[in-house]
C-alpha cells in the first residue's frame, strides 16, 4: 500500500479529530462531516458522499492478514515473477511505447520501473480490486490502527466526488483504498493525476496513458532521479564486514570495490550505494542506489520493494539473480518468538507480526554483532537459540 503525499491545501490541513476513531460508526461519520465542512467541503456534498457508506469487515480482515510479506525474498520474488509476466510486460512496453517515451521525457522515470509496479499492483490492469473504495477508506479511518493515514484520504475522495471524478456507491479498488491500474490513493490522484490521453479527464481505471503518466509523475514527486539506476546485482567476497550491509548504510562505490564487491554483469554506477543481503551473506546480493529509496514511498514492505525493483531490472534485460545457498530462515511463529526476545532486550522491532521489517533487521544485526556472528541481518534458528 502506498503512502500519502500531501495534496491540495484542503486535504493537507492537520486533522481536527484524529482522536475520533472507533466507537459508533454513525457517530464517526458525523464527525467526518463536521471536519469536512470545516475544511471547506460543501455540506450537501459531504452528505451525498457519506450516505451510502457502510463499514466493511472484509477490509479489516484484509488489513490484518498480510501474511504474504512474511515470505523471504527468494520465495516471494519467485511467486511474483514469471516468464508470462515478463513477456506481457515487454508486450505492454511496445504497445504503449509512445506513452512511456513521454513518461521518461517528462518525469525521468524508466519505463521498466512503471511496468513492474503495473504488473504487481494489478497484473497490468487486469485485477484492480473489487472493494468499494469509499467504504474501505471510511472503515480504515474509523479503525484505530492507522487513522492518521486514512482520514485525510476520505476528504480527498470527497474532493474527487465534488469534481465528478468519484462515485461513492460504485467506485471500486483495492482494500486499502487505492484506485486504478497502478493503484493510487485519492490524495495522490489529486496531487499527481495526469490526463495522459487528452480526453479531459483522469481515468486511472480505464486509461493506460492516464495511469502510467500519473504513476510517473507520482514517482517524480517522491524524488525519483532521472537517468540513474535503482538496483544492481553484485557478487560479494566470502569474508567481509557484513555489518556494513543494510538499506540505510550507503557507501561510495570505491569503498565497496575495495571490499571485493563486484557487479555480476556490466559496470557499477558511480553513485552512493547500500549493500542489500535479503537472505544473508550466502544468498542474493544487490547494491541499491539512491532511487531505491523512492520505492519505500510507494510501499513500506522491504520484500515487496526489493522484488519490484529487481523485476524492473529483469524487464530491462538483467539476468536471473544468483540465489546462492542461504542459511535456513525462520518460520512465522519463530520470527514472532525472535521479535519478542529482541524486544525484551530493548530493541524497537515495531509490531510482533512475524515480518522481517527494517526494525527487526536492525535488531538482528546488532545482536549478531554482539554475539560474534556474521552481522548480515538474516535471522536463523541458530541466532534464535542463542537469544
Amino acid at each position: 500500500m502506498k503512502t500519502f503525499a500531501c495534496a491540495l491545501a484542503i486535504t493537507c490541513l492537520p486533522s481536527l479529530a484524529l482522536a475520533q476513531c472507533g466507537g459508533s460508526f454513525s457517530a464517526f461519520k458525523s464527525g467526518l462531516k463536521s471536519e469536512a465542512v470545516t475544511r471547506g467541503i460543501a455540506p450537501d456534498t459531504v452528505d451525498r458522499f457519506l450516505a451510502p457508506v457502510r463499514q466493511d469487515p472484509k477490509v479489516l480482515r484484509a488489513d490484518r492478514a498480510q501474511g504474504v510479506f512474511q515470505r523471504p525474498f527468494i520465495d516471494f520474488s519467485r511467486r511474483l515473477i514469471s516468464q508470462n509476466r515478463i513477456d506481457t510486460g515487454r508486450a505492454k512496453a511496445r504497445q504503449w511505447d509512445s506513452v512511456f517515451d513521454r513518461v521518461e521525457r517528462d518525469y525521468g522515470v524508466d519505463r521498466n520501473v512503471l511496468l513492474a509496479f503495473w504488473a504487481f499492483e494489478t497484473d497490468y490492469g487486469a485485477f484492480q480490486g473489487d472493494f468499494n473504495t469509499a467504504n474501505a477508506l471510511v472503515t480504515l479511518a474509523h479503525d484505530c490502527r492507522r487513522p492518521d493515514l486514512f482520514r485525510p484520504q476520505v476528504f480527498a475522495a470527497m474532493q474527487l466526488f465534488a469534481a465528478g471524478d468519484f462515485e461513492p456507491a460504485r467506485t471500486t479498488g483495492a482494500w486499502a483504498g487505492e484506485i486504478g491500474m497502478v493503484q493510487m490513493l485519492p490524495g495522490d490522484i489529486i496531487e499527481n493525476g495526469v490526463d495522459g490521453d487528452g480526453d479531459g479527464a483522469v481515468r486511472l481505471k480505464t486509461s493506460a496513458p492516464d495511469a502510467l503518466m500519473s504513476g510517473g509523475k507520482m514517482l517524480q514527486h517522491f524524488g525519483w532521479r532521472a537517468g540513474e539506476p535503482w538496483l544492481q546485482e553484485v557478487t560479494v567476497p566470502a569474508q567481509m564486514d557484513w555489518s556494513l550491509s543494510g538499506v540505510s548504510k550507503p557507501r561510495s562505490i570505491a569503498d565497496w570495490q575495495a571490499m571485493g564487491v563486484r557487479a555480476r554483469s556490466g559496470q557499477l554506477a558511480t553513485l552512493p550505494a547500500s549493500l542489500i543481503l535479503p537472505q544473508g551473506h550466502k544468498g542474493p546480493a544487490f547494491l541499491a542506489y539512491p532511487n531505491f529509496d523512492v520505492y519505500f514511498e510507494w510501499n513500506q514492505s522491504f520484500t515487496y520493494v526489493l522484488t519490484a525493483a529487481y523485476f524492473a531490472t529483469r524487464l530491462g534485460g538483467a539476468q536471473v539473480y544468483d540465489a546462492g545457498t542461504p542459511d535456513a530462515g525462520l518460520g512465522p511463529d519463530q520470527m514472532k518468538q525472535l521479535q519478542t526476545r529482541l524486544q525484551a532486550r530493548g530493541h524497537d522491532v515495531g509490531k510482533i507480526d512475524g515480518i522481517l521489517g527494517a526494525g527487526t533487521r536492525a535488531a538482528v544485526q546488532a545482536e549478531q554483532q554482539r554475539l560474534g556472528l556474521p552481522a548480515d541481518a538474516w535471522p536463523t534458528p541458530a541466532l534464535l537459540n542463542r537469544l
